[in-house]
């Protein structure tokens, strides 16, 4: 028998890129993982030449910029990576049929709706990350209307530990208080569950836009305090605040939560972040102070 066309993941060293090479692994998904040395996706010619010689039957695209306040004053790497990369890729996977999925942001809300954004809800991003996700769905799907991208929300995970609850976990059972934004509402997404969901929507041949998030909504403090409850750490040390953290320059959406006039694929926030706490080994260890605070800016996108 042939070897069966592999799925060809983009970002290999990402939280993302990770995420799904491993849950490919465990669904005996036959796939290959190229990383930023290996593939630029915004060079059309190395993207002519991944697909001619991996011939993939699909792209996930999990390469991106991740750093919403240093694209404020980076705005030109932003561009080309969350929005002129992912067009390269859906010229490219439009010429050769390559089925394509990609990701999008709750960034690219401007948050003054009130209740849950839907997937034909109006853009309109406050940030600079925001505007270079909103240009790259347009683009994206102006040159490839099969391609698939899924908008999401506040990742967390059992295999990384940058992300916010990991980091807020960790702060508290050394003792340390944490401060945590009470007024902004997110719907924070559990990442197996997330991969999941995205694959099988890849597989099932679907396109356009569609949203993935646990349903739910919290604010950054009430994650914060639920996550410490059934981690059975001291709840008390979250100190809610209002208004941006020292160091975050890019506003954002007072009210990013998502949902869905598609379909109803994931599981509730409650249901995710119990398992997230019974698959993952929780360990305390000896950090730096000014280490975990970039951290933690980080994690909160």
């Amino acid at each position: 028998m042939p070897a069966p066309r592999p799925l060809l993941i983009t970002g290999a060293t990402g939280k993302l890129g990770r995420a799904f090479a491993r849950i490919c692994t465990a669904r005996g998904l036959e796939h290959w993982v190229c990383g930023r040395d290996a593939l630029d996706i915004a060079d059309p010619a190395a993207v002519e030449h991944a697909l001619r010689l991996h011939r993939p039957w699909a792209i996930v695209n999990a390469a991106g910029y991740v750093r919403v306040d240093q694209a404020e004053r980076d705005p030109e790497r932003c561009f080309r990576e969350n929005t002129i990369g992912p067009a390269v890729l859906a010229s490219a996977c439009a010429r050769h049929g390559v089925r394509m999925l990609t990701f999008s942001s709750d960034l690219v809300f401007d948050g003054e709706l009130g209740h849950p954004y839907l997937e034909s809800d109006t853009t309109s991003p406050l940030s600079v990350y925001g505007r270079s996700q909103e240009q790259a769905e347009q683009r994206v799907l102006e040159r490839y209307p099969e391609a698939l991208v899924i908008r999401t929300s506040a990742l967390f995970g059992p295999w990384d530990e940058h992300n916010f609850v990991a980091v807020v976990l960790r702060k508290l059972a050394c003792g340390d208080a944490v401060n945590a934004a009470s007024d902004l509402t997110v719907s924070p997404t559990y990442v197996p569950d997330f991969v999941h969901a995205a694959l099988d929507l890849l597989i099932d041949g679907e396109s356009g836009i569609w949203h993935l998030a646990n349903r739910g909504d919290v604010s950054w403090a009430e994650l914060a305090t639920q996550a410490a409850a059934l981690a059975d750490v001291d709840s008390t040390l979250v100190q809610a605040c209002v208004g941006a953290r020292p160091g975050e320059t890019a506003p954002r959406p007072r009210y990013g939560v998502l949902g869905s006039e598609r379909a109803a694929l994931m599981p509730t926030l409650d249901d995710a972040l119990q398992r997230y706490l019974g698959e993952r080994q929780y360990r305390v260890e000896p950090i730096r102070r000014a280490d975990e605070e970039d951290r933690y800016r980080s994690a909160r996108r």
